[in-house]
């Protein structure tokens, strides 16, 4: 079993997961790549309440192509973004930046999405779901991630 647990750069910030992620998407959209100042940003989306943080957040609000914004939760000290909320679900999910994690590696990217702005260099390998822009949830997330969704919205209230 993974141990999903993660940290900021400096160690002042660190995060343990109670659960394994609900999905985990690669996004290629413009506004990703230059707010991490690579080609795409890999979050693991999970339920906030699954999320236990140890250390200080700061969270800072930036724009987003959505017009609504979002909240980048970073470390104080080092300043590294460790999550995220998005307006859309509120902080009933975190979209945790899967480069935090301790073991990177055990969270691949299940999607592929706004990849009409990926860099043309960028190969997707063989098999890989692959959206020009975002898909429908119920396409694609498994059921037991979609219930864990709908909870977690419905507790959000």
């Amino acid at each position: 079993m993974t141990e999903w647990t993660g940290r900021c750069s400096c160690g002042q910030l660190r995060y343990h997961l109670t659960a394994a992620p609900m999905i985990t998407h690669a996004c290629h959209c413009s506004w990703c790549q230059r707010e991490t100042g690579t080609a795409f940003a890999l979050n693991a989306l999970i339920e906030t309440d699954r999320l236990e943080v140890t250390g200080q957040v700061e969270v800072v609000l930036t724009p987003s192509a959505s017009g609504k914004g979002q909240e980048i939760a970073r470390c104080p000290s080092c300043r590294v973004a460790v999550f995220s909320h998005y307006a859309g679900a509120g902080r009933a999910l975190a979209f945790v930046r899967v480069g935090t994690l301790d073991s990177p590696a055990a969270c691949p990217p299940d999607v592929h999405i706004f990849t009409a702005t990926k860099q043309p260099w960028v190969v997707f390998p063989e098999g890989a779901q692959v959206f020009e822009e975002y898909y429908k949830s119920a396409e694609v997330w498994s059921p037991e991630a979609l219930e864990r969704r709908r909870a977690a919205l419905a507790r959000a209230g």
